[in-house]
């Protein structure tokens, strides 16, 4: 796979959604919310969030109506971060490492996937 800009920009786009999530998280621990909820409400607000940053600064589309292919690309990935843990961990491998490991292939997949499935990029 080639490394281009729009994998880049996605990357980047990913960092400022993990620290939206995390920010909500905190903020609502601040606020006195339990961790569960905090973590249910950040992971909410989280998604909706990357799905509107992700879809209008890197795929240019704002099409609302992709967003339950999105949340379709978010738990598959999601799914495929704790099956590369659990094979990590039955083959006793440092789990931040494996966690590392994963995060990387989870990134690649959700490109590809929402490149090409959920916002079908095409060049302008």
């Amino acid at each position: 796979m080639k490394l281009d800009w729009l994998f880049i920009k996605f990357i980047l786009v990913g960092i400022l959604n993990t620290a939206f999530g995390y920010f909500v998280f905190a903020a609502l621990l601040y606020f006195g919310l339990h961790y569960t909820l905090a973590v249910v409400l950040s992971t909410i607000a989280g998604v909706l969030f990357n799905f509107k940053t992700t879809g209008k600064l890197v795929f240019k589309n704002d099409n609302n109506k992709l967003i339950f292919k999105f949340v379709a690309v978010y738990a598959f990935t999601s799914i495929i971060g704790i099956i590369v843990l659990r094979l990590a961990e039955l083959v006793n491998v440092n789990l931040y490492f494996a966690g590392m490991v994963s995060t990387g292939i989870c990134a690649i997949i959700s490109f590809i996937l929402n490149k090409n499935w959920v916002f079908k990029y095409e060049k302008n």
